[in-house]
C-alpha cells in the first residue's frame, strides 16, 4: 500500500479523541483539533483509550492542535464537531482546508450533511458517517468507549481503501454501507435516549435499568417509527435491534430487558450518554438534532409529535438550570402524562 493518508480531527472531544487515537494506534498520522483543556490534558498526561472489552491503548506522542488552520495538512477530514457546531466547522474547512479533500462528518442527527453542502458547495467531497457507540472522558486524557458498536460511513470508492486500512475490528473499526441516510434515521431512534438519559441524572446501565425511563423512551421511538412512516423514510438497522422492534425491547418488562436486551447489549457501568455530559459540563446539548428533528419532520408533515416535543422542552429548562434531575415515576408522568 501506498502511505496511509494524513487525517485532522475536528472537533476532537470524547469521540474525536477516541477514533483518532485508535486510527493513530492503526498506523495513520493523526493531527487533533479541539479545546484548550483537552490539549493541556493530553499534552501533561498523554492519550489513553480504553473500551467495555478490557481493551487499552496508551499514546505518548500525540499531534493535539487549537488552532483549526491545522485542517489544511490533511487529506481527510473527521469532522466531530457537536452539531450546532457545523455551520462554524463547514467554515473553518473552508478558510483552510485544501479543495478535494474528504470529510467525514461523524455526527449526530440527520440534517448536517445538507449543513455541509451548503457551506462548502463542491470543494470538497462530503460523506456521511456515524458513531454508534458511547464515549466518556474520565479525566486526565482517559477516554472510555463504554458500548459495543462499529463505525459506519458510505460506501464510496475513495473510502473502500481507507477502512480497508482501518479494519472492521477493533474498537474503531469501520463498516461501509450504501444506505447511510437510512442507518443515520436508524441511529437516531436508538439516540431517543439520550435525553431521558441525561434527564435522569444517572449512568447509562443505570437508567436503562428503570423501567419508567425505557417507557419514556419507547413512546418516543413509536412517535418517530410513525412519523418516518409517513414520511416515507426507511431507517436501517443499527446494532442488534431492527428499528420496529426498538420500542418493543426498550420497554419490555424489566424482567425481559434485563435478562435478554440489555445483556446483549453490553454497556458497561461507566458509559452515559454525550447529552448527559453536555448538561453536567453546562453546555448547550443536540436535543435539536435528535428528538428536534422528529418535532420538524412533523412539522414538515402537517401532523404532532407531543412526546419528543415535551422531552425537547425539558431538556431546555435543564440547560438553563431550572430543574434537578427526573425520577423515573416522575419523568414518565411528566412526559407520558399517566
Amino acid at each position: 500500500m501506498a502511505e496511509p493518508p494524513r487525517i485532522a480531527v475536528l472537533g476532537a472531544g470524547s469521540v474525536g479523541c477516541l477514533i483518532g487515537g485508535a486510527w493513530q494506534a492503526a498506523g495513520f498520522p493523526i493531527t487533533f483539533i479541539g479545546r484548550p483543556k483537552l490539549a493541556g490534558d493530553i499534552a501533561e498526561h498523554g492519550l489513553t483509550l480504553t473500551d467495555f472489552s478490557g481493551w487499552k491503548q496508551r499514546l505518548d506522542e500525540v499531534d493535539y492542535r487549537t488552532d483549526p488552520a491545522a485542517i489544511g495538512e490533511a487529506d481527510i477530514i473527521l469532522l466531530c464537531v457537536k452539531s450546532g457546531a457545523t455551520v462554524e466547522a463547514a467554515r473553518q474547512i473552508a478558510a483552510h482546508g485544501r479543495d478535494g479533500a474528504l470529510v467525514v462528518s461523524f455526527q449526530n442527527g440527520v440534517s448536517n450533511l445538507d449543513l455541509l453542502r451548503e457551506e462548502l458547495g463542491d470543494r470538497f467531497e462530503l460523506v456521511r458517517g456515524m458513531v454508534p457507540f458511547n464515549v466518556a472522558y474520565l479525566g486526565k486524557g482517559h477516554f472510555h468507549k463504554g458500548v459495543a458498536g462499529l463505525l459506519s460511513a458510505e460506501d464510496r470508492p475513495e473510502m473502500r481503501d481507507l477502512a480497508e486500512r482501518v479494519g472492521r475490528d477493533g474498537p474503531a473499526g469501520l463498516h461501509l454501507s450504501d444506505d447511510m441516510l437510512g442507518v443515520a434515521w436508524g441511529k437516531l431512534l436508538i439516540n431517543l435516549n439520550n435525553a431521558v438519559n441525561a434527564l435522569s441524572g444517572s449512568p447509562l446501565l443505570q437508567q436503562l435499568r428503570e423501567h419508567d425511563y425505557r417507557r419514556v423512551v419507547a413512546a418516543s421511538q413509536r412517535e418517530g417509527l410513525r412519523l418516518l412512516k409517513a414520511a416515507g423514510i426507511g431507517p436501517a438497522k443499527v446494532g442488534a435491534v431492527s428499528p420496529g422492534m426498538l420500542p418493543f425491547a426498550i420497554g419490555a418488562p424489566d424482567w425481559l430487558f434485563n435478562r435478554v436486551f440489555l445483556k446483549s447489549w453490553k454497556i458497561d457501568e461507566r458509559a452515559r450518554s454525550s447529552m448527559a455530559d453536555d448538561l453536567a459540563a453546562g453546555r448547550k446539548t443536540e436535543i435539536d438534532y435528535i428528538n428536534g428533528e422528529l418535532v420538524r419532520l412533523a412539522e414538515r408533515l402537517g401532523k404532532s409529535a407531543p412526546v419528543n416535543s415535551r422531552i425537547v422542552e425539558l431538556i431546555r429548562r435543564a440547560e438553563a438550570g431550572a430543574d434537578e434531575p427526573w425520577g423515573p415515576a416522575a419523568l414518565r408522568r411528566e412526559v407520558l402524562g399517566r
